[in-house]
């Protein structure tokens, strides 16, 4: 489709009219300079003195360099954009997350006792910077009968308090067995 800026262009250069170019531009597929070429040969425009030749060169040069910076922009401004938002969302998530820490506790009891309740924000910083310490602590004290569990609105949940009562269970038979006990309470070693 042949467009009024395009038929402008051509009847500035070859200094002809509007029905002229439109016809010339249709005949080249809308290529301004195979439509002068066209206009050449047929006679109907004379070519530049001197044998010279047009160019467009400079001009699309020019729309290009336009183009290209208006695109880098927008470029530009999507991706900060779009580091702006995922620095949002990741703030927003770090946000929710030590909001729902500081909500709910890890608890530490010993026969029946409550010793200890540290907020999750807290137990999971130590079991980040200080894993090698923290995890064996937990074992050990299973060991020596404590028991954990987790308490607040969101983690206050029988599946995960049921793991933990199942850590401690299977942390007393292996203590049973260490001892030589039997399941009925008779001695193995008789």
């Amino acid at each position: 489709m042949i467009k009024l800026e395009q038929v402008e262009e051509l009847r500035k250069r070859a200094n002809i009219s509007y029905e002229e170019a439109k016809k010339a531009l249709e005949e080249a597929n809308g290529d301004i300079l195979e439509a002068i070429i066209n206009l050449e040969k047929q006679n109907k425009i004379k070519p530049p003195a001197g044998g010279g030749y047009y160019s467009t060169k400079d001009e699309i040069k020019e729309v290009n360099q336009f183009q290209d910076s208006e695109a880098n922009r927008k470029h530009k401004e999507d991706i900060s954009i779009s580091i702006k938002d995922l620095f949002k969302q990741v703030g927003s998530f770090i946000v929710k997350a030590i909001d729902k820490g500081n909500r709910n506790f890890f608890e530490v009891f010993k026969n029946g006792k409550k010793v200890m309740a540290l907020p999750v924000t807290i137990l999971v910083l130590l079991a980040i910077f200080a894993f090698w310490v923290v995890f064996p602590l937990l074992i050990v004290g299973l060991f020596f009968g404590f028991k954990y569990r987790f308490s607040g609105p969101d983690l206050e949940r029988e599946d995960i308090n049921g793991a933990m009562n199942s850590m401690a269970g299977v942390v007393e038979n292996i203590k049973k067995e260490v001892k030589g006990d039997n399941s009925n309470g008779e001695d193995s070693n008789n």
